[in-house]
């Protein structure tokens, strides 16, 4: 009783300091990333993202009401949701590292002596509050994203088995298993990682259930778990569902019966097999059978949490992703069809030539009667393939990173040799090793790491050994030596897990095993799984948090290693006592000191008053195209939860090409009435112009959009051509492009103040820039054709300008958005960034504008950090246009406002082009010293930034970051000449020669 009462009371004392601590440092609203979506999507009830998460999304919904309808507060609660599922987690690991720490050290019915229970509690201990301050599992804890509660279910299921263990003699024990089923179903409808843990559950069962353990056992249980995971994974997940839909399209398209017919027979079907499945096994005996079926049913059950998404679907919330109301699009949101499939096994090296198309199986989508056909699944057939195929994507940069990164020639195709070297030394070793490293070693910085040595690596912090992997430790640049990340944890907890290791294999191995499999399972085997692709637009360690918590499991146990084989000359309980503490301080507790300031959000609101910025630069009722997440999620967030600027229409472009998302911007969300797309949905569904390609008909005059918008919808043979396959598609015969402008209807609605008449151009004319037209596109020009200037038309200036379709030189800045002017062009200034509607920008950034307290803030993420660069820009674009416009009082003013509200510390090598157009200004605006202040901070940032880029190019006898280079002589030469057309001499001297010193550092790289 003395141990199990210890145990209880130690387990909550760890989950106590964990939700404290996250609850201090959680941030106070709105995350980027995906928390967005998530948050408004919890509130209201909405559908994320496929494949969904509707169980988190009750749970947090839950959460919400603690925030006793302010508005403002719904973020904060939701966030400790997960900082509390964070706790339980620890709680769960704590109390799963005694047990198996109980099971090497005390015998059945042997009680627990002192120095044994010091040992199992202080192994606890170590190890729960090691994970509680990892560096992955602390960053999801602290927000409201899937993961944090994803690693609690994982906790459960894991402490769950040992407790099946434990008690599987006894009658009735099996219900632990029936309540990992169900906690299993229940997690699918929060993440799918949870079902990675079924190997190692396999062999906890073997070793119990099976006195005599073989080889062949082993495998044949290894097969078995795999075999689970993969019924579960695809035969539940996904084949229920498929076969629900195939009943559906039968009895819909066959029978002449209702939608939603076949799934129902369909589930009267599966319901009564099962229920005569599980008489059958009773009847009969046929134990294992019972489990099977009722474990089965349990996961079904937990799984039927995807009903609220269906649910919700045909309630067309505003936030309706892929809209799967009926039995075939949700079975393409489960399968996660929108974001493409990755070869795994066999498939093409990047460079392989594509040399035809091969045809897979037909889609369908919901027609008015019974469902219609949307096509064919396609994929290409390419003229080679191997085996194991790590370098695939030809995409973006991708062929170049590959090229460089396992050093192949231009025209060299990969072999199995260089795919298998991929996957060791990029996808494994740099994109999940050094993960693990940041954990248990230590970090170099938090800048986002695409295979330089100067971001986001790891770092021991040990001289000797970093200096020779990174450069002179003693000459570290202010993007590492500043940054809060820069985390020197000795690798301490990297020994003591190691210790760990060793001891659980020596003293009990087939628990170590178990381990060893969940270890493998969330780690390696996600990097299989997934085959990366290079350039990733954010780093991806909170995939693998599960292999870091198997990871913690040993550092804790690694304490009573340090009893057994350091402090065995000790009395038991002192060998123990110092083991603990020596442990506490190794793992915990640097870990927490190191990791504390890059982890306290507290003080942040970058994400949420950039959001609400970037509705404030819009004009009443307008449409705002936004493209990427961390420009569309929080301005989700704070429309649909904060209700913030209700009357902006928010259009995500990465979305625009899908038929279900241009049906809900046809209709009215909020206080913004449908947008003005004349398009009927039979004309865009999905499979009917998803693609429409350029074909010159050398048509000299530009066309009136509203012309081609009919021309591109027409069903006439004329306005169509023929495909290889044979089908007849649409295509737009110019890309002359033009709208005529009426100026008495644009200065009606607001557009054109009316004193800037002569400003207003005929029409509108420019030249599309792509050689096809998606969907997306079309419905863009749909609105451009018949808005007539009565909504305000924005594109967020975060958004690309191939985006922009070509309508640049009429884009005028405002703050965060570029607003759509009639003004006649002008190119020149639209070449330099010069568009500026000076007024409203002026009024929005000086007046309306919130600041995220980026000045204040305790610490700022890479994502944060990267908005100062926006901001920077913006204030730098503002002062320009005043200063051409002879508003020098004006300009001061947003001076002060920026050196009021965006810090002055430089982050990165990417801060330094706005800093230093900055400088330009003060020039201009005679604010000398501020000026020169100002290039000499930039100077010697960039000088500390490249002299130690040249040592640890020296050092490996190759250039590291040589985009990092180019950008600092470039702007380096750019101070020179300011400082020397501004007349300051004495600075001016000191830059050439700092400059022709860097310069000669790197000539050897860039000769010719």
């Amino acid at each position: 009783m003395n141990y199990t009462k210890t145990n209880n009371i130690a387990g909550w004392a760890c989950f106590v300091i964990a939700t404290l601590s996250y609850i201090l440092t959680l941030e106070p609203s709105v995350s980027f990333w995906d928390c967005g979506e998530f948050i408004a999507s919890a509130l209201r009830m909405q559908v994320v993202h496929q494949p969904g998460a509707p169980l988190f999304l009750m749970i947090q919904r839950f959460f919400s009401i603690f925030a006793g309808g302010d508005l403002t507060q719904v973020a904060w609660w939701m966030n400790v949701g997960s900082a509390v599922a964070s706790g339980a987690t620890i709680l769960f690991l704590f109390w799963t590292i005694t047990a198996l720490a109980k099971k090497v050290l005390i015998k059945p019915g042997e009680a627990v002596s002192t120095g044994n229970m010091v040992s199992i509690i202080g192994a606890g201990l170590v190890g729960a509050l090691a994970y509680t301050y990892s560096d992955s599992f602390w960053f999801s804890a602290v927000e409201s994203e899937v993961y944090a509660l994803s690693s609690l279910f994982t906790a459960i299921v894991f402490w769950a088995i040992l407790k099946w263990e434990a008690h599987a003699d006894e009658p009735r024990a099996d219900r632990w298993l029936l309540f990992i089923a169900y906690i299993m179903g229940l997690s699918i409808g929060i993440h799918l990682l949870n079902l990675l843990t079924i190997p190692a559950l396999a062999f906890v069962y073997y070793f119990k259930r099976y006195k005599t353990h073989t080889t062949s056992g082993m495998f044949k249980t290894f097969l078995i778990g795999c075999l689970i995971l993969g019924i579960i994974q695809y035969g539940v997940i996904q084949y229920l569902v498929s076969f629900g839909a195939y009943f559906d399209l039968f009895f819909v398209n066959t029978l002449g019966l209702g939608f939603g017919t076949g799934v129902l027979f369909f589930a009267v079907l599966l319901i009564g097999a099962l229920v005569w499945a599980i008489r059958y096994s009773i009847k009969h005996q046929h134990k294992i059978l019972n489990l099977s079926l009722l474990s089965l049913v349990l996961i079904i059950f937990g799984y039927a949490s995807f009903a609220m998404i269906i649910i919700r679907a045909k309630a067309d919330p505003n936030l309706n992703n892929s809209d799967p109301d009926n039995a075939f699009s949700f079975l393409s949101y489960l399968n996660r069809e929108q974001y493409g499939d990755r070869p795994l096994l066999f498939g093409p090296n990047f460079n392989s030539e594509k040399v035809g198309i091969e045809e897979g199986k037909t889609l369908y989508r919901k027609g008015n009667e019974k469902y219609e056909s949307a096509g064919k699944k396609t994929d290409y057939k390419y003229d080679s393939t191997t085996p194991l195929p790590r370098m695939y994507s030809d995409q973006g940069g991708h062929p170049e990173f590959y090229k460089e990164w396992m050093r192949l020639a231009d025209d060299q195709k990969p072999t199995l040799i260089h795919n298998v070297g991929f996957l060791f030394s990029y996808q494994i070793g740099y994109m999940y090793m050094r993960y693990f490293f940041w954990n248990f070693v230590g970090r170099q910085n938090d800048e986002q790491g695409q295979g330089s040595n100067f971001e986001g690596n790891w770092i021991t912090g040990i001289k000797a050994i970093d200096a020779a992997r990174l450069g002179n430790q003693d000459n570290l640049p202010p993007s590492i030596k500043d940054s809060n990340a820069h985390n020197k944890f000795y690798g301490l907890p990297l020994i003591l897990g190691l210790i760990g290791i060793f001891w659980h294999f020596k003293r009990d191995a087939k628990n170590a095993g178990i381990v060893g499999l969940l270890f493998f399972f969330t780690g390696v085997a996600i990097v299989l799984y997934l085959n990366q692709k290079p350039l990733e637009p954010r780093e991806r360690d909170y995939a693998y948090a599960g292999s870091f918590y198997a990871y913690a499991i040993w550092i804790g146990l690694g304490v009573i290693a340090l009893r057994e084989w350091v402090f065995k000359k000790l009395s038991p309980a002192a060998g123990a006592g110092i083991a603990v503490v020596v442990g506490l301080l190794a793992g915990p507790v640097i870990m927490a000191a190191e990791g504390w300031d890059d982890h306290d959000r507290s003080t942040k609101m970058v994400a949420h008053d950039i959001a609400y910025d970037y509705l404030q630069s819009c004009a009443p009722n307008a449409i705002i195209f936004t493209y990427g997440d961390n420009d569309t999620y929080p301005l989700w967030y704070i429309q649909e939860v904060e209700n913030v600027r209700p009357d902006v229409r928010i259009v995500n472009l990465s979305l625009f090409d899908t038929d279900w998302y241009i049906n809900g911007m046809k209709q009215k969300q909020n206080e913004s009435a449908p947008l003005p797309i004349s398009m009927k949905a039979e004309q865009y569904v999905q499979g009917v112009r998803d693609v429409m390609y350029y074909q010159d008909y050398k048509i000299a005059q530009s066309q009136e959009l509203k012309d081609v918008v009919d021309f591109l919808l027409s069903d006439a043979e004329e306005a169509k051509i023929s495909l290889q396959d044979g089908s007849k598609t649409n295509f737009i015969p110019t890309k002359k492009l033009k709208m005529t402008v009426n100026p008495d209807e644009v200065i009606s609605s607001g557009t054109v103040p009316a004193a800037q008449r002569d400003r207003i151009a005929p029409e509108i004319d420019w030249t599309f820039n792509k050689n096809y037209v998606t969907k997306g596109t079309l419905a863009m020009f749909d609105i451009l054709a018949h808005n007539q200037w009565k909504r305000p038309i924005y594109f967020a200036t975060t958004v690309p300008s191939e985006q922009f379709n070509g309508l640049d030189n009429y884009l005028y800045n405002e703050g965060l958005a570029l607003r759509l002017m009639p003004f006649k062009p002008d190119t020149t200034a639209a070449a330099r960034g010069e568009l500026v509607n000076t007024d409203a920008m002026y009024e929005h950034v000086m007046n309306r504008f919130k600041w995220g307290n980026m000045t204040t803030a305790k610490y700022l993420d890479p994502q944060s950090s990267d908005d100062t660069f926006i901001m920077t820009s913006m204030f730098n674009n503002l002062i320009s246009a005043l200063i051409r416009e002879g508003r020098t009082a004006d300009a001061l003013k947003a001076v002060a406002k920026y050196e009021q509200v965006i810090p002055k510390r430089f982050y990165s090598m990417n801060s330094v082009i706005g800093k230093y157009y900055m400088a330009e200004n003060l020039y201009t605006l005679k604010q000398t010293e501020k000026a020169n202040a100002l290039v000499r901070s930039t100077a010697d940032f960039i000088k500390k930034e490249l002299t130690y880029l040249a040592d640890v190019s020296q050092s490996k006898n190759s250039l590291n970051g040589s985009q990092h280079v180019q950008r600092g002589l470039y702007i380096f030469n750019m101070m020179i000449q300011a400082t020397a057309v501004n007349n300051q001499k004495q600075l001016n001297a000191q830059l050439e020669k700092d400059f022709m010193a860097l310069q000669s550092r790197f000539a050897m790289y860039f000769s010719e």
